[in-house]
């Protein structure tokens, strides 16, 4: 029986979507911004917004003619402005509407430059401490407009009514929130006053704030009172130094150990960098203080300065960078990594300044960050060349600059790690040798490109074989006579792959030197795996080219009293347990991390000796 299609089953049926404004009211309000706090900002964004385009009406006027003013008594917040205003199209376009375009509104979209925010957006943010907001606006735009209210409610209803020009006599808006009772923390007078100040102080139109009390002579207080202090006339540049100075140390709690100026006029950027009087971890970022067009975007930008960078603290205005939709962090675009690479410039030029006239600041900078400096070095060869001779590195002759190492030693030696250098330092100064530890980050590559700077200087890694060929051997009778104990100091140390030697060095205090560098144990164990791993004939191959593996060396000191004693001992079991006290006392010197096998011999030799003692004082 054929099936039977009711044709009602392919119809289609336009439908829209059910949206809760409620429930969107809260996405938006909770989760675009990261705090309450914020409410102030945007309130205080769609006001400066409103006055810019007050002023496209009539350019000619003075900037500080019109202003914001704040109001805030703790049973209301209240912002007005003497702005643009808007009409009652305008209020339906931008305060009623969520996501959908206009004609009007992609017109001033494309004018956004002129502005830092977006009015409707940011107004959502005010649900963060209110369920009511209360808007009453005038158009500038249009002669003898009337003023507008609207009302919106958390659960995202609104009215909409005119009213008469009375109701509000200038052109402008009046925000007003009623705050909730859980917002009493981000809308008591004192903290609207100290938010006002944190975002907007640099604003560059007046701002007042008004707790309802009269304040001083029955005047409300100015926010904003000084421009920024790089926009201030200074007598001399000296005072202007100073001045800017002191903001880095209102702003950032400490004293900068100096202050670098920064001005990008095609981005319209202007501020400091502070340099840090202490050092701070490799790659640990700071965030640098970041406003638009006058207002705080975020304090922890850090995007701003590239990674090395992390020896300055910045703040800086700039007109032309994009702030991202919540308006607390940078959009990643061409313009911002122009403007990250133009101040990155302005630090080098800052570091070559001080290294060309200004050698005590250098001194104190390179003592401070070097390491920051060797980060840069290392990809920046102007930097390198610069400043590679006065950099400090951990060398045998102590804490020194590569110049003042350089004076003393033509050749230079450089470990591959700190625990290869710690095994040699002392004995490689007894020689003569000059040695720099490059194990740090940074420091082997930048040592070896040391003769790019002085050709007269030659650079190699430090091998065993360099070091043991410095080393005074003893006279062939000596060898002859410890020939019997080296065999059985070579048989106890087998399990080691160590060889051993007998030399004469200074200082006669050190018994033994353990040479063996991190890469030959990775390759012994590396070969001692795959020989256990594989059998029969693969493993006698393996077996094989594991003894072409490099070896560790303990090199005896004839001139120490304790081995030419041990050398003498004609008892086998105690031969070996000498050598391998003295193995363990060399390892532990290395100050490399032990293994288990070692750890347990160093424990095993020590109580065998004492055993030993004792039997013999019995």
């Amino acid at each position: 029986m054929p099936l039977r299609h009711d044709p009602a089953d392919h119809a289609t049926t336009d439908r829209t979507f059910q949206v809760d404004l409620r429930g969107l009211v809260d996405l938006l309000s909770h989760h675009l911004y990261s705090s309450p706090r914020v409410y102030l900002r945007e309130l205080l964004q769609n006001a400066v917004d409103a006055l810019t385009a007050r002023q496209s009406l009539a350019p000619a006027g003075p900037a500080d003619a019109f202003g914001i003013r704040l109001f805030a008594d703790g049973s209301v917040v209240r912002v007005e402005d003497d702005g643009v205003g808007l009409t009652e199209a305008d209020v339906h376009t931008f305060l009623a509407t969520i996501g959908r375009s206009s004609k009007r509104a992609e017109r001033i979209a494309e004018q956004r430059a002129d502005f830092i925010g977006q009015f409707g957006i940011g107004l959502l943010s005010c649900f963060l401490v209110a369920d009511e907001i209360h808007v009453v606006s005038r158009s500038a735009r249009t002669p003898d407009a009337p003023a507008v209210e609207w009302r919106g409610r958390g659960d995202g209803s609104y009215t909409v009514r005119t009213l008469p020009a009375s109701a509000r006599p200038r052109p402008g808006t009046t925000v007003t929130l009623t705050p909730r009772a859980d917002a009493g923390e981000w809308t008591r007078p004192a903290q609207v006053h100290a938010l006002a100040r944190h975002f907007g102080s640099l604003l560059r139109h007046p701002v007042t704030f008004d707790d309802g009390t009269g304040g001083p002579g029955g005047q409300a207080a100015p926010v904003n009172p000084d421009p920024a202090p790089w926009a201030r006339i200074h007598p001399t540049p000296g005072a202007r130094s100073r001045a800017l100075a002191a903001y880095g140390e209102e702003v950032f709690g400490f004293t900068p150990l100096d202050t670098i100026e920064l001005d990008l006029p095609a981005v319209g950027l202007k501020g400091i960098a502070c340099v840090l009087p202490e050092a701070v971890p490799a790659g640990r970022r700071h965030g640098h203080r970041v406003h638009v067009k006058g207002m705080l975007l975020s304090e922890q930008a850090e995007e701003i300065l590239p990674d090395w960078a992390f020896f300055v603290r910045c703040v800086v205005d700039a007109e032309s960078l994009r702030p991202t939709a919540s308006r607390e962090s940078l959009y990643e675009d061409d313009t911002l990594a122009a403007v990250r690479d133009a101040l990155a410039e302005r630090l080098r030029a800052w570091i070559a300044r001080a290294a060309a006239s200004d050698p005590e600041l250098l001194g104190r900078f390179l003592q401070v960050h070097h390491l920051a400096v060797k980060s840069l070095a290392v990809h920046d060869d102007e930097i390198m060349r610069m400043l590679l001779p006065w950099l400090p590195f951990e060398t045998t002759d102590g804490h020194a600059t590569l110049d003042e190492f350089a004076r003393t030693h033509r050749t230079v030696l450089v470990t591959s790690s700190v625990e290869e250098f710690r095994q040699v330092a002392a004995i490689a100064s007894a020689a003569g040798l000059g040695v720099v530890n490059g194990g740090y980050t940074y420091d082997r590559e930048l040592v070896h490109r040391l003769p790019e700077i002085r050709p007269e200087v030659s650079v190699a890694d430090l091998d065993p074989g360099t070091l043991t060929a410095h080393l005074d051997p003893v006279d062939r009778e000596t060898e002859l006579a410890a020939a019997a104990y080296l065999a059985q100091a070579r048989d106890a140390l087998a399990v080691f792959d160590c060889d051993v030697a007998l030399r004469t060095f200074q200082p006669a205090s050190a018994p033994a030197l353990l040479l063996d560098s991190r890469e030959a144990r990775h390759e012994r164990t590396r070969s001692q795996l795959a020989r256990e791993q594989q059998g029969g004939v693969w493993g006698d191959i393996l077996g094989a080219l594991r003894q072409e593996a490099p070896r560790a060396q303990l090199i005896l000191n004839q001139l120490n009293p304790l081995v030419r004693t041990a050398v003498t001992i004609g008892e086998p079991e105690l031969a070996r347990t000498s050598a391998e006290a003295l193995y363990g006392q060399a390892a532990m010197l290395s100050r490399r991390p032990l293994r288990p096998a070692e750890s347990s011999l160093i424990n095993r030799s020590f109580l065998d000796l004492l055993a030993h003692a004792l039997r013999k004082d019995s």
